[in-house]
């Protein structure tokens, strides 16, 4: 599954300009402590989060993370979308709960698993 796909299965507004959604999603990490994911999340999973600041930008970028899901319609900082796009890191808000969003996840990556 790539961000793409992703976005139009869980109907998430991308906030950022001009990044790449053809990036693999293999999975999803929901955490709002930055050091928390940054020990525990991995390369290409989907990290959703109610944090805007500039520092979510960073840490996904770190761990080559595929994008940044900011849930519960978190207002998020003008600061963080301009990195984000310097950084190619694709950040899509959803007015969805946390809790909703990684079921969504966790049952599109099952079915597209049992695909292959």
């Amino acid at each position: 599954m790539t961000l793409s796909d992703l976005q139009k299965e869980l109907s998430l507004k991308l906030v950022t300009r001009g990044t790449t959604l053809d990036r693999p999603v293999v999975g999803g990490y929901a955490s709002d402590l930055l050091s928390w994911v940054m020990g525990h999340a991995t390369e290409n999973q989907v990290w959703i989060t109610i944090q805007s600041h500039p520092n979510i930008v960073a840490v996904a970028s770190l761990l080559g993370l595929s994008g940044i899901i900011v849930a519960e319609g978190a207002e998020i900082e003008e600061n963080t979308i301009k990195k984000a796009e310097e950084e190619n890191i694709p950040v899509f808000s959803s007015e969805k709960p946390v809790y909703e969003i990684c079921g969504m996840l966790y049952n599109l990556l099952s079915r597209s698993r049992k695909k292959c």
